[in-house]
């Protein structure tokens, strides 16, 4: 063999070795950008996913703020109407109750609640409270009380009824029209199931 062929050997052996290397090459730099993109795309679909859950949370939170200010609305303006329905429920009977004590009937009342009084005290001597358009049955009411009993006009009784003091018992008795009004207004807040229609 002569050094042409050796050397056309030689040179075929290198060609396909170079061959063999960039085909190598290649092949890696394919990998490695399939690898690269790969990475990028799960990389890229990571932040997708975060960027939309933040904002669904975000969304989320803005949404549940929103809701809680509107509850928290209506939710005033529910109890807002529940104690305007109270008061004009409690204003009419006030009303009512004034006029009542313009009859015979509130009379013999304040008589039947002034012996309940004396009964209680049980002829100790006390002091009877009225309103001032009451002291007119002032004599009538201290009569089961045989003389053991003053009356005073008290102007923190504004509807009507009696009031007793005993000193000696430490003990008051109250029948007015007021107490008794303020006792069914403190049941009515809590027992009655005020509905409000939209």
């Amino acid at each position: 063999m002569g050094n042409s062929a050796k050397t056309d050997n030689f040179l075929k052996a290198i060609k396909k070795y170079a061959k063999a290397q960039k085909n190598q090459i290649q092949k890696e730099v394919r990998q490695l950008r399939d690898e690269s993109a790969k990475l990028t795309e799960q990389q890229a679909q990571r932040d997708s996913e975060k960027l939309i859950n933040d904002k669904l949370e975000q969304k989320r939170s803005e949404q549940t703020a929103i809701l809680a200010r509107k509850t928290q609305k209506g939710q005033k303006a529910l109890f807002e109407e529940r104690v305007k329905m109270t008061e004009e429920v409690f204003a009419t009977a006030e009303q009512k109750l004034l006029q009542y004590t313009q009859t015979d009937d509130y009379r013999q009342k304040l008589e039947s609640s002034a012996a309940r009084i004396a009964e209680l005290f049980r002829d100790k001597e006390c002091v009877l409270f009225l309103r001032e358009q009451d002291m007119g049955f002032a004599d009538a009411l201290c009569a089961p009380f045989n003389g053991k009993a003053s009356v005073k006009a008290d102007k923190t009784i504004r509807i009507g009824g009696v009031k007793g003091y005993c000193k000696e018992m430490r003990m008051i008795a109250d029948e007015t029209l007021d107490s008794k009004l303020l006792s069914q207004r403190e049941w009515f807040v809590e027992n009655a199931e005020l509905r409000v229609d939209a």
